[in-house]
């Protein structure tokens, strides 16, 4: 069903009500959960002697972040469908997958509707910096469950080429990272605020999105079902068109208090 705009100011209506009146929090889509990431300093990007490295993973640097909430899961199907009116995505037939073949525009457009929908919360995406140290929780390590040099233990966190069935895969199906995150790691790529840059040097220190000076392609994070293990590292970026809808393109939330 299309989300009509009277229906959107009418939800952000009964929300604003609740958390004015102390009563419960509801989530603002089906099956929406956030969770807070702490504050903290991170080392972003990788060392040059980690294997399966690019060279645009450098240098390493200190981010200072702040608080922020990030969605547990990719936003699926179920959501985009309830939100938008209608389903994008390539490989229907369960509204639990993530929504995928949305560009970073096609994003923007979500985004703007949540933030009507839900007044009490500022929704976007998150920076790259947001993204890696929220992905991390806190490791150093290749991936955040190890270094996994023979990839003997990603099968339980991960959805990657060499244990799905050529589809995206239903979300929070594997294990979570430390901060409660699922599918940081394989399933869909996941797009950032941040115009790609072919290195971090010049990059914000303060987790803030890197939009200025301006590109032509849009940071992804995080590996797809149909990619190798070492797309999966923490470090590892991608890199796309903001207008393109690539198979195996999809998001997360992050959100602030207003």
């Amino acid at each position: 069903m299309i989300k009509s705009k009277s229906f959107a100011l009418t939800a952000a209506v009964v929300l604003f009500l609740l958390v004015g009146c102390g009563g419960p929090k509801l989530d603002p889509v089906t099956g929406m959960k956030f969770v807070s990431i702490p504050a903290g300093s991170f080392e972003m990007g990788s060392p040059q002697s980690e294997s399966g490295r690019d060279s645009d993973e450098g240098p390493v640097h200190s981010v200072n972040i702040q608080s922020f909430e990030m969605m547990t899961t990719e936003v699926t199907q179920g959501m985009w469908q309830e939100v938008m009116g209608e389903n994008p995505a390539q490989y229907t037939g369960n509204l639990n997958r993530p929504v995928e073949t949305v560009s970073w525009n096609d994003c923007q457009e979500f985004i703007t509707r949540m933030n009507d929908i839900d007044p009490s919360y500022t929704y976007r995406l998150p920076s790259e910096a947001e993204w890696e140290y929220a992905c991390r929780a806190g490791t150093t390590t290749r991936f955040y469950w190890g270094d996994d040099p023979d990839s003997t233990a990603i099968d339980e966190y991960a959805w990657y080429w060499a244990n799905t069935d050529t589809t995206p895969q239903p979300v929070a199906q594997k294990l979570p990272n430390d901060w409660g995150l699922y599918d940081m790691s394989g399933n869909v790529f996941e797009w950032c605020e941040d115009w790609y840059h072919e290195s971090h040097s010049g990059a914000p220190t303060d987790g803030s999105a890197r939009v200025s000076p301006s590109g032509s392609s849009r940071i992804e994070r995080g590996g797809a079902w149909f990619g190798d293990a070492r797309y999966c590292r923490s470090a590892n970026r991608g890199v796309d068109s903001p207008g393109s809808g690539g198979g195996g393109l999809g998001f997360r939330l992050a959100r602030s208090v207003r």
